[in-house]
Order: structure tokens, then sequence, then C-alpha cells
């Protein structure tokens, strides 16, 4: 079925829904990953993203349960140069085009991804869509013109939580408070506040593997009510859209700062910056793939890492943080530490999935921090 792709530019390029019919819109990007589709598609940082694979052939090994880093596919729509229909992998338990269908997100096939990739690169990230009933270029043009710019959208509201809940291992159920705010840790070790801006599972897991005992909580959960649960520290998640614009949540860091140790990951990373005192501003195509080289300024060693965001922070005019990582491609500022209170924080993902382990150690480094400063 022949499907459309335009750009709010004007850019226009014409290939094939696997998918069925389908219509879409959101901020057209790039992926520089080989493989590790699905978890691309199930990570809720990609919300209101469609995106472009930079590797020619995706679909090939299908859809297995264990890849899942969340309960759900939050692109806007996948764009491929050739979408394998039969899958071989003895995990698989889908194929691609079907996983898609189920959860409603386009998949288009047969697109020039090089000439694609060329244009955002040259361009930037620009708001497309993506239609197999509108065959006008130039009305598809103007219904990307009018789709809301990445920059400015709070995005984690579509995809946080109402309420606490806990890990079980492959998701999650909720968890209950009590009265008077206190939470019945289950676990012996220490105790972890996570706040879910749209948490991939391997975080979690990652984090359980370290020993901490995790409950997991929405962006509205209050200083205040971290300090009644009984946590001993707190963790900030991943997340979509762009930072500046979660203003309460960056006072109520501002408090956690002064009372635990915290972490942040991508977004998490983004709001510790804010609420430090700096800035964020809009990366021209941002980064997305799992090759990305990072230098740990504190061993010297280069990383390959796993990387997903369109903004960076400004540290420049904060005296008491240090940074840590910095992006070899481009020289932004890939992690920062706290020069007297236990705070650290990074832009790529070290949890991985997709992507190299190199970066693991951080969930380590955190366990350290914490243990130093709770004496747990």
């Amino acid at each position: 079925m022949k499907a459309l792709l335009a750009l709010e530019d004007g850019f226009v390029l014409e290939g094939r829904s696997f998918t069925g019919p389908c219509e879409g819109g959101g901020e057209v990007i790039f992926n520089t990953g080989m493989t590790g589709y699905q978890e691309i598609l199930t990570d809720p940082s990609y919300y209101g993203q469609m995106v472009c694979m930079t590797w020619p052939l995706i679909g090939n090994y299908g859809i297995s349960a264990e890849d899942m880093e969340s309960g759900k596919v939050h692109a806007a729509a996948l764009i491929v140069k050739e979408c394998c229909k039969t899958p071989s992998n003895w995990r698989s338990v889908c194929s691609l085009p079907d996983f898609l269908q189920q959860h409603g997100v386009p998949g288009i096939e047969g697109i020039d991804t090089r000439a694609l990739t060329r244009h955002l690169r040259m361009h930037g990230a620009m708001r497309g869509m993506v239609s197999t009933s509108i065959t006008d270029p130039a009305e598809l043009v103007m219904q990307a013109k009018s789709l809301p710019s990445m920059e400015g959208q709070n995005l984690v509201t579509r995809v946080m939580p109402a309420t606490p809940w806990k890990w079980t291992g492959n998701g999650g159920v909720p968890a209950e408070l009590n009265a008077d705010g206190s939470y019945n840790w289950p676990g012996e070790g220490p105790r972890l506040v996570a706040y879910d801006f749209g948490i991939k599972w391997n975080i979690l897991r990652l984090l359980t593997e370290q020993g901490f005992d995790v409950l997991v909580v929405p962006p509205s959960f209050t200083a205040e009510q971290v300090k009644a649960s009984g946590a001993q520290a707190v963790f900030l998640s991943n997340g979509p859209g762009d930072p500046a614009t979660l203003t309460d949540e960056i006072v109520t860091i501002k408090k956690l700062v002064e009372s635990y140790p915290v972490a942040g990951i991508c977004l998490g990373h983004q709001l510790l910056g804010h609420a430090l005192g700096g800035t964020t501003r809009k990366l021209k195509f941002g980064h997305h793939g799992c090759n990305h080289p990072v230098k740990d300024l504190s061993t010297g060693h280069v990383e390959i890492s796993s990387q997903n965001h369109g903004f960076c922070v400004d540290i420049d005019n904060i005296s008491d943080v240090v940074v840590t990582h910095v992006n070899l491609n481009d020289g932004t500022l890939e992690g920062f530490a706290h020069k007297t209170k236990p705070i650290l924080a990074v832009q790529h993902h070290p949890e991985a999935c997709p992507g190299p382990i190199d970066s693991q150690y951080f969930f380590a480094r955190f366990r350290g921090m914490v243990r130093d400063a709770v004496g747990f």
C-alpha cells in the first residue's frame, strides 16, 4: 500500500505501508543502531517521534517478550528501508508488522532512508506526517507544519503512571502506601524512590540487581511524600519531551537534592541540571543510537554508549558541579557530579537495551554513593 512521508520543510518521500492503512505524525529523527528496534519502539522516551532506522533491513529477528522496555509501543511511527515479514529467531513470538499492527502504530518501508537521514543531518530533526490516504504531498506538508514542535512540549504526562507501583521483574503491580504515607518496603536493601517520567524496564532490573528496594512513583510525588515513605535515596528516570516544561518537578528535585543521594539518567540528568541552576537546549538532530563514543573523565576510558535524547544540558554557570563524561562526537555534556553532595547523572543510557554494556558501572557507582551517604 502506497504511503507518503512529508516533512514540514517540503521534503517528501514515497514508500509503502507494511501495517495497512495508516496516518500519523510527530518529530522525525534517525537512529543509527543496527539492532534493537523492539527496545526503541517500546522506550517511552520516543513518545511523539517517528523513528527512521539507518540500518537497511529491520525486523529479521522478530519480536520477543524478553525485549520489551515498557508495556506498549510509544514511538509514533517506524520508517525503514526494508521490513522483514518472516523473522528467523527461536525467541520470536510475532513479526514486526504484526507487532506494530497490534499497537496501532504505522510502519512504512521502501523509503530512501539514506536520503532522509542526510536531510535530517543537514537540516535538523523536524515535524513530519505519514499517510496512506492523503496522496497530495502539499496537503501532507501542511499537516506536518500544523503539528506542535518538540521544543516546549511536556510529553511526560502521556507516559507517566497515575499512582506508585513496584517492579516485579517484567512489569509492575500497584504499590499501596499506608494512611500516613509510609511504605512497607518488602526488601532488605537501601530504600529507593524511582521517579517514573517514562522509565525503561532495564533500569529497574539493574537497580534491583544492585540490591535496591525500589518504589516507583509518578512525577507528582512530592518531596514530603518521599520523606513520609521512608526512602533513603532517589532516582530520576528517562522520559520524553522538553525538560524545561517540567517546572513543578524541578522544584521538587531542588528539595530532594538537599536531603537524599540522587541519580538521574537522560531526562533525569536534564532535570537535575535545571534543579542545580543549569539550562537545557535543543540539539539540531539529537543523539539516537547504540554506537556513540563517550569519555569518562575520571578514568580516561572511552565507552560506546546507547543514546536517545534531543536536548542537552549546559552547566557552565554552575560552580559546584564537575563534568564527568563528554560526548566525543560533538563535545556535549554526557555526565556530571556534585562536588560536595551525593549527586550524579548521565545523559546516555548505561542500562543499554539496546546497545553495549560499557556504561553499566553507573549503577554500581550509584550504589556506592548511597552506601557512603547513608551507611547502607
